[in-house]
């Protein structure tokens, strides 16, 4: 080929090229400035969306503290930097109110915006792919008739080359197209029921599951537990992981509508949950989720023995009984033989915090203490110091074995290096 043909070729690829980039921006900004779309929604189905947005718990990520419902801003913490949800109001120009009810399905079941961008997988589209069109319908009208606030999204604090967003189609054609496994045996209708609110709305998978080095969820573990996401662990869901932390029916349908059992009390993040998903659906559905997470055929929860008074005799490095601690330090509000005080501070014997088999929310919290528990109803717990500052790593292990033997009969080995590695991730979180 000649050189004066090379020129004509390159010259006419530079055009296509130019013509491709020209049209995908006017297609971005006619998606961006489209016309504002308003939506004719009856009563019922506002209602309806109501309903199922507090199902599929989208103030947990759509709403700031302090912030306009649904505005945005919060910050959720991955392994790949911060990502902030984003402003879902009917807002023209910073919201969704461009969003016609295909584009809305399309961006929660897809991972795809208006215009075009892909969605981080902070975005649960993954679980949302399953979502009842006439649910997505509701949840779009009740959305599109809240008040519309102007707020810019927040930047994100993902770092190269996870913010190359085009590289998620990548992710998604690997892993968007998983299906979820079912976490429990059942087929009665009120389990599948529960199955499509713990695994479609509810997204539970995207805590409670392990993730794999992609920050994909590992489908192979559902509801087995992650302590990869945030500060406390998101702990294991399966029916054998629940009984064996002796949660029956009874405990589950007490916790998620009040967020206080007889052994446990919502905390960090599932108290968000309570606060604004589970504490506000019908009993029907409440018990649905017990009944999936439990399976039709639940197994029997672990009965707890009574505290074991034999712990007592462990001995610090420093020569301190694990115990004597605990007087010092705990048994003010926990109770002389961790009995609690109703409405102040949980009881410990027997809590599911301390027979986890993973210590790590209960290392977490002698470290960082707990906030003032704000519960549904008139329900409080008082706020609880951390002892970061007053224990070191092999004091906070020694009292967390202890705590977990005399308590919960976990025997295992609580390591000082596990503390250590939780006390430097703090400020990570």
């Amino acid at each position: 080929m000649s050189k004066r043909r090379w020129k004509r070729l390159i010259a006419w690829a530079v055009l296509v090229a130019l013509v491709w980039f020209a049209l995908d921006w006017l297609a971005g900004w006619w998606y961006r400035r489209g016309p504002a779309v308003r939506v004719d929604a009856t009563p019922a189905q506002i209602e309806r969306g109501r309903y199922l947005v507090a199902a599929a718990d989208c103030a947990a990520c759509h709403t700031a503290d302090g912030g306009a419902p649904f505005a945005g801003g919060v910050p959720l913490a991955s392994p790949f930097g911060v990502i902030h949800g984003t402003n879902i109001t009917p807002d023209a120009d910073t919201g969704i109110g461009r969003y016609s009810a295909d584009d809305f399905f399309h961006a929660i079941t897809r991972g795809e915006a208006r215009d075009g961008h892909q969605l981080y997988p902070a975005m649960p589209y993954v679980s949302y792919k399953t979502i009842a069109r006439a649910d997505s319908d509701a949840i779009y009208a009740y959305l599109m008739t809240r008040p519309a606030v102007k707020r810019e999204n927040s930047a994100n604090g993902v770092g190269f080359p996870f913010n190359i967003r085009t590289g998620i189609h990548a992710w998604n054609l690997l892993f968007a197209g998983a299906q979820a496994r079912p976490a429990s045996q059942g087929q009665s209708p009120q389990w599948k029921r529960g199955e499509y609110l713990v695994e479609t709305l509810g997204h539970c998978g995207e805590c409670h599951s392990p993730r794999g080095w992609l920050g994909q969820v590992d489908r192979s573990k559902p509801l087995a537990g992650n302590d990869a996401l945030g500060r406390f662990a998101a702990p294991d869901l399966t029916p054998q992981g629940l009984a064996q932390r002796g949660w029956d029916r009874a405990g589950l349908l007490d916790y998620l509508a009040r967020g206080v059992a007889a052994h446990a009390v919502a905390s960090d993040e599932m108290l968000k949950v309570v606060n604004l998903s589970t504490s506000r659906l019908s009993q029907d559905d409440v018990g649905a989720i017990a009944t999936y997470l439990l399976g039709d055929a639940p197994p029997a929860p672990l009965a707890f023995a009574g505290a074991n008074a034999g712990a007592g005799a462990s001995i610090g490095a420093d020569g301190v009984p694990a115990q004597s601690r605990y007087f010092a330090l705990c048994a003010g509000c926990h109770g002389r033989d961790g009995q609690g005080v109703p409405h102040v501070a949980p009881a410990l014997a027997g809590n599911t915090g301390v027979r986890d088999p993973n210590p790590h929310n209960l290392i977490v919290a002698i470290l960082d203490g707990l906030p003032e528990h704000d519960l549904p109803g008139l329900e409080r717990m008082q706020d609880m110091p951390g002892f970061a500052a007053q224990l070191n790593d092999q004091e906070v292990a020694e009292l967390a074995q202890w705590l977990r033997a005399r308590y919960g009969g976990q025997n295992s080995q609580v390591s000082a290096e596990r503390v250590k590695k939780l006390r430097e991730s703090a400020g990570s979180h």
